[in-house]
């Protein structure tokens, strides 16, 4: 049985929880966001927050347990704290900005990569080789990070490119004389 399944999701002050069949609605300060659940899990509100339980016993059922109620926990978390996910831009000429409702990258090619921001996610960038992606669905802010990343990887031998504030780049050596 799942360790984490049997955790009860608690709800801050602030943030009501709805269930409805096998819909979960959360509103928080921040916003609203709902789950469907997957055939087999119910969900219930009591006074420790959200319990999601399995309605009968499977190989299925027990694997997918804990997924919904980290599922649920995250937009417990995400109505009530939000996600933010930082971007650091390195390399010669390199540089972003915010213009409108876009995201305009110079990562060294021919033209600028003009990305259209996705409602629901908020872009900053605090300085031009800085990029803050925030909103309140965390798969959401995961894929528009992963997005931006994708449009210039970092490489090994000298580190160019965009990369998350925490992740480490190994580095290769050169070609010797």
């Amino acid at each position: 049985m799942s360790r984490i399944g049997r955790k009860a999701v608690p709800l801050p002050q602030g943030v009501t929880a709805q269930v409805k069949g096998q819909e979960v609605k959360v509103k928080g300060p921040k916003g609203e966001l709902s789950l469907r659940l997957i055939d087999g899990i119910d969900a219930s509100v009591d006074k420790d927050g959200v319990t999601v339980k399995l309605r009968e016993v499977t190989d299925e059922g027990r694997a997918i347990w804990g997924l919904q109620r980290t599922l649920v926990n995250n937009l417990v978390l995400g109505v009530s704290k939000g996600y933010a996910q930082q971007l650091e831009i390195s390399g010669t000429g390199y540089r972003a900005a915010v213009q409108g409702k876009n995201l305009q990258l110079q990562l060294g090619y021919s033209h600028d990569i003009i990305y259209p921001i996705p409602p629901g996610i908020d872009i900053k960038c605090e300085k031009p080789t800085l990029v803050l992606v925030s909103g309140i669905d965390k798969q959401k802010v995961g894929q528009v990070a992963a997005e931006i990343r994708g449009f210039r990887k970092p490489e090994p031998y000298k580190g160019k490119g965009v990369k998350y504030a925490e992740e480490k780049v190994r580095r290769k050596e050169g070609k010797k004389k």
